[in-house]
């Protein structure tokens, strides 16, 4: 026993002395009680083993009774780790970020997967050599294809067969801003040498308006001609027909449009008040189409077109289209089915283009036509066609060719 009492003596000696508050007399005073005495019986270990005087308890005390008590209230197992704010945020931007990186993806497969490549530029004939900055061909067709009959008669398209452009622009992009340039279909024009796709036959060079070449050898032959004429290269090729262009317009709600005065044409459809109004794809379409309002005619109407394409991108760009995916999907989808592009054509491309379409409204580029030496030329054998000035024709080329700040606007 004495040498127990003396081992323990020891082991208190030689441990630090307990705070003022802790001090076993100044509680039992406090209390009246008698302080707690230590076991005359060693835990199981014996001094300085497993369960001794002074080993940490697996609650969190001290072996000698006067450590702080666990505060878990959940037994002696192990605390589990607390997320501090700043991780929860962490992991939260980390996966939005995962989100919107799967969806970007799933979109863009999705949409290259619905773009029409079928225009094939390697086979046209003879080509200028590339200029600077990038150059668009954009054409609007008549094509019925998608019109039903009814559909035929309620956009006044008539049931015309064949293949004929109905408005055709360069769109220009480079370092000195963007110049959409339109192009009169009735352009009395020099056709060159081609090759009949169907018949195989050659024909040989000849003069005739320029949507004679569309008719006779569609896009290929249409691009050779517009590089034929102008000496520019055409790095891209985008054509929409009668039914994508309404189906694009009713996808994006309506377009709304502002008319100084009223227009109303029996051919094309348009009956239109004076004002800023929203037009649906129907109404979009006559308004594209109409002419005969206009005392200019068709180049009246390649305003009018510029105008539309233009407002019509802008729209579609705008925050409550793109960040509205029950809008955004239906825009691209319809935008995309009836869309025929060349088949290098990419979707950054088409993005490309498309803003820099809406950049000719938002005052970051002009709209031009080709210069027109005369509006009413009469032809040998096609009737009234416009002839082009070529001498201000030429600088113009040759400006848009290298780049340079179109000056020629008329």
């Amino acid at each position: 026993m004495n040498g127990w009492s003396d081992d323990t003596e020891r082991r208190r000696l030689s441990e630090p002395p307990l705070p003022p508050e802790l001090s076993p007399r100044r509680a039992a005073a406090a209390g009246g009680g008698i302080p707690p005495q230590p076991s005359a019986r060693p835990q199981q270990g014996g001094p300085g083993g497993p369960g001794g005087f002074g080993d940490p308890q697996p609650g969190g005390g001290s072996g000698d009774g006067y450590g702080p008590p666990s505060t878990s209230g959940r037994g002696s197992g192990p605390r589990r780790p607390r997320w501090s704010t700043r991780k929860k945020i962490g992991y939260t931007a980390l996966g939005l970020v995962v989100v919107l990186l799967v969806v970007s993806v799933s979109t863009y497969f999705w949409a290259d997967s619905k773009v029409r490549r079928e225009v094939d530029l390697s086979k046209v004939e003879d080509r200028p050599p590339t200029g600077k900055g990038t150059n668009y061909l954009i054409v609007g067709s008549d094509s019925r294809e998608g019109l039903t009959k009814q559909d035929e008669k309620d956009l006044h398209t008539g049931a015309d067969s064949g293949q004929r452009t109905d408005s055709m622009m360069i769109l220009h992009t480079g370092s000195n801003g963007t110049t959409m340039m339109s192009l009169p279909r009735d352009s009395y024009v020099t056709i060159p040498a081609f090759t009949g796709k169907e018949s195989g036959k050659r024909y040989a060079a000849s003069t005739h308006k320029l949507n004679r070449a569309y008719s006779d050898g569609g896009p290929e032959l249409l691009t050779r001609t517009i590089e034929y004429n102008t000496g520019l290269h055409i790095d891209h090729y985008a054509e929409i027909g009668f039914s994508g262009f309404v189906n694009l317009v009713n996808a994006l709600g309506g377009v709304n449009m502002c008319l100084d005065k009223p227009l109303k044409d029996k051919a094309s459809g348009a009956d239109f008040q004076a004002g800023c109004q929203k037009l649906n794809g129907k109404q979009s379409l006559a308004f594209v189409r109409q002419r005969h309002q206009e005392a200019d005619q068709d180049l009246g109407r390649m305003r009018n077109q510029q105008k539309f394409l233009s407002t019509l991108a802008h729209q579609a760009a705008s925050p409550t289209t793109v960040l509205n995916p029950f809008k955004l999907y239906p825009v691209i989808g319809s935008g995309l089915d009836t869309l025929i592009v060349d088949k290098k054509m990419s979707l950054l491309d088409l993005t490309h283009m498309f803003w820099a379409m809406k950049g000719v409204t938002g005052g970051s580029g002009k709209s031009i036509t080709v210069p027109i030496a005369n509006a009413n030329y009469m032809t040998p054998n096609d009737g009234d066609a416009l002839k082009w000035d070529m001498t201000k024709g030429k600088q113009l080329f040759d400006e848009l060719k290298n780049d340079q700040k179109v000056t020629v606007t008329k």
